[in-house]
Parts: structure tokens; sequence; C-alpha cells
């Protein structure tokens, strides 16, 4: 159960589209007045060593976050906001720590905002606290070692009537893709105008496939609007290693789904994504989508 850790992947494809779709929205939301309740159903550590053993380990940077920013070319508005958001956490020239999604949110958030981070993983638990306490933002931040599909629950709706939750599990457990729609459907149900964000991969199995119809099937059901947009850098078909064994290519795709997206948000990606495949494809199959309701 607790066997992914996401310091393996930190600054791959999926986390620069991830990543940058989920700053665009933090942006948008936090220029209204009232305070804004951020939940993180799948918090990670919060932040990664792109030079440290783990991230080496599978070098997915390389072929993302660092591919990107080696490109030469004017970036879209959303898109160099996210280069100039990794680099914050970065000095001379050297990409050697990549935020995670608690990091990246609470740096935008005002005093006003709350932040609470949920993460079940032991390890990962234990150092994203350790992560969190070096901002001295204990009002603002929280840190719950709980079931973030289930500890949802509780907290909605906020005080504030304003909120967004970025729900990114790992899926290496096939009940997620399951559980997914079934939090994002009670979700609904208790505050029908929260910010919803699901993070999926796009691999040939049948409840990858399926998981954006039924988000998009919740969000027409409720009423409400929805956008989803999705990256695929590789064809997903079996490859030939070196040795002669059939291997499957890693992650080729992944989607992000949104239920209330800020009206903003699909004319940004228009301009973002094409970049995207531009400089990240690995292969004559990348491509993206862009689809919204």
């Amino acid at each position: 159960m607790f066997s992914y850790r996401h310091a393996f992947h930190a600054g791959n494809h999926a986390d620069v589209l991830k990543h940058t779709v989920l700053l665009a929205v933090v942006k948008h939301l936090k220029l209204k007045d009232t305070a804004l309740h951020v939940f993180d159903t799948h918090a990670g550590a919060g932040l990664y060593r792109l030079d440290g053993d783990y991230a080496k380990t599978s070098a997915e940077a390389a072929d993302g976050f660092i591919k990107l920013v080696n490109a030469s070319m004017p970036f879209a508005p959303v898109l160099q906001d996210y280069v100039d958001m990794v680099a914050s956490f970065n000095s001379g020239g050297q990409w050697s720590v990549y935020p995670g999604s608690p990091f990246i949110v609470q740096g935008q958030l005002q005093d006003r905002d709350k932040l609470k981070l949920f993460e079940l993983h032991p390890t990962d638990s234990k150092t994203l606290s350790a992560n969190i306490a070096q901002l001295d933002a204990d009002r603002q931040v929280t840190v719950l070692r709980e079931d973030g599909f289930e500890a949802l629950k509780k907290f909605l709706p906020p005080p504030s009537r304003r909120a967004l939750v970025l729900c990114d599990p790992s899926y290496e457990i096939k009940h997620d893709y399951a559980r997914v729609p079934t939090m994002i459907a009670d979700a609904l149900k208790r505050f029908a105008t929260g910010t919803y964000v699901v993070w999926y991969p796009i691999i040939p199995r049948p409840e990858a496939h399926d998981l954006p119809k039924k988000l998009k099937t919740l969000a027409i059901k409720n009423s409400r609007s929805w956008l989803n947009a999705t990256l695929t850098v590789k064809s997903s078909k079996l490859v030939q290693g070196a040795d002669g064994e059939v291997v499957r290519p890693g992650l080729p795709a992944s989607g992000m789904f949104i239920v209330n997206p800020p009206h903003t948000l699909k004319a940004a990606l228009k301009e973002a994504l094409p970049q995207m495949v531009a400089t990240l494809k690995q292969d004559s199959h990348a491509a993206f989508t862009l689809d919204a309701g």
C-alpha cells in the first residue's frame, strides 16, 4: 500500500501539466477577497531533490521540466508562471529542487487562506511535516496523516464557502480509480460550487479510460462546468528492450479534469498545451486535447 514514492517521478511531464494547471487555478481563485480553503488529498513529501538518489534513479525530470526550461522559445503566460515558480526554489542556474503541490499552493496563498495536506505514506508524511515546518506557517498549513478520500468530507463546505480540492493519487491501488469519482460525487453534494482538480494517468487499462468519462458525467449531472486537458508525450505501445524483453515504456500521457474551472483556464491552456507538446514530445504520437463544457 505504501510503495509509491513521488520522488522518483518529480518534475516529469505529468508534473509539468499538473502543476501548470494547478498554479493557474490557484492564482485565479486567490484574486477574490474571501478566504480560500485548499485541500490536497495526496500531498506527498512537498519538496523533492532533482539531484537526489530517487530522482536520479528514474531521471524523469530530464524528459520533463528540465527539457522544458532548456527549450528556446517564449512561453505562454501560464507556462512561464510555472517555470518562474520552480525557479524561485532554485538559484545559480542549477535545477536541484522541485516543489510539489503543497509548496506551489502555499506560495500563492494570502494570510487569510488555509491549506490542509493529507498524506498517509509514513515516510512522506514525516518528510512533509518537516518541510512545511520550515515555512513557519502553522496557522495557515495543516498536515494530516489521514486518508484524503475520506478526511475531506469533514471539511466541506468550508466556512468561507470557497474551496479548491486537488486529488492526485498514485493510482497504484486499483481501487483509486473508483474512489476518485466517489469522492467528487460526495464533495459536490456537500459543496457544489467548489473547484475540484483531478490528475489521472492515461494508460491502457479500462479504469483509467473510464475515469474522465465518469467525472464528466458527474459534472453534467450536477449542472457544473468542467474542463479536461490531456498531454501525451509518446506511444503507449509495448517496446522491446535492449535485452530483447518486451517492456511498457513508462507513463505515456496524463490528464487534468477540473470541475468548476476558472473561466480563463481554457484560453490559457489553449496557448500552453501546444508548447508542452513541442518541447516534451518523445515520439510522433505526442499530442494534446482540450475539452470543456
